[in-house]
């Protein structure tokens, strides 16, 4: 938290003066882009085998309505609540003390209810039965592997674009529309998108006995990812950049 603003992954143009935003806000603005994310990627992928019976053609679709909705929901509302949507994300900005304790608290379990929330609206909206959990198995060692690669990505490219700041809501929707192409578990790096994801057992889905892999490689990612980015990017010492996952400052 800076001067009772969260720190955004799409920080407003140095002209532009927001003011504040209530906690209250920001909690309901992770709460709704989390919610969008996940019905746009489960709901896409509805759309895409509705379609065609070609996985290719519908994880295209998938890809691109992703894409889309990350460069609107990031630009909306960025700033508001910082657009995190992830709790991964969420919890950089904790350690490096620029989000607050409450907001962080308050933040997850937006982010992990608005996931749910997102998958009942897609399943809504295409006459699907809700609360099936019988989602892909995606739990193999390549796919822990890939969760760790997706969000050691995703954090560089969010610290490394906050400098571009405009370009941050393009960047990010490119990198995870490359994620779901170059890794095989199509690049979640998000906890509450994995939950939200199990919520449905449509071309999106993910099973409940796959969240160990996905969860491990998505911390795994944090825990590399942070530091390998305060190093890079602020410059700070091999060791100061490590103190970042204690909240300390060396």
């Amino acid at each position: 938290m800076i001067d009772g603003k969260c720190e955004t992954i799409a920080t407003a143009a140095d002209e532009v003066a927001e003011p504040a935003a209530s906690l209250e806000r920001q909690v309901f603005a992770e709460f709704l882009g989390t919610a969008f994310l996940v019905c746009t990627i489960i709901g896409s992928g509805m759309m895409g085998d509705n379609l065609s019976p070609d996985d290719g053609v519908a994880l295209l679709g998938n890809t691109l309505a992703t894409w889309g909705i990350l460069y609107v929901l990031i630009t909306t509302l960025g700033p508001i609540s910082g657009a995190h949507f992830n709790p991964v994300v969420s919890c950089c900005f904790w350690l490096k003390r620029e989000l607050g304790g409450a907001a962080f608290a308050l933040f997850v379990p937006a982010q992990v209810f608005g996931a749910v929330f997102g998958a009942f609206v897609a399943h809504a909206m295409f006459m699907r039965r809700n609360g099936v959990f019988d989602g892909k198995d995606r739990d193999s060692d390549g796919e822990l592997f890939s969760e760790f690669v997706a969000t050691f990505g995703l954090l560089m490219t969010i610290f490394g674009g906050i400098r571009a700041k405009k370009d941050v809501p393009m960047l990010v929707g490119l990198y995870i529309t490359a994620g779901y192409w170059f890794t095989s578990s199509t690049s979640f790096a998000n906890p509450a998108v994995t939950i939200g994801r199990s919520f449905t057992d449509t071309f999106a889905s993910i099973s409940p006995k796959s969240f160990p892999a996905y969860f491990a490689g998505q911390v795994l990612g944090l825990l590399c990812g942070l530091p390998a980015c305060e190093w890079l990017f602020s410059r700070k010492a091999p060791l100061a950049a490590l103190a970042t996952l204690a909240r300390k400052e060396l």
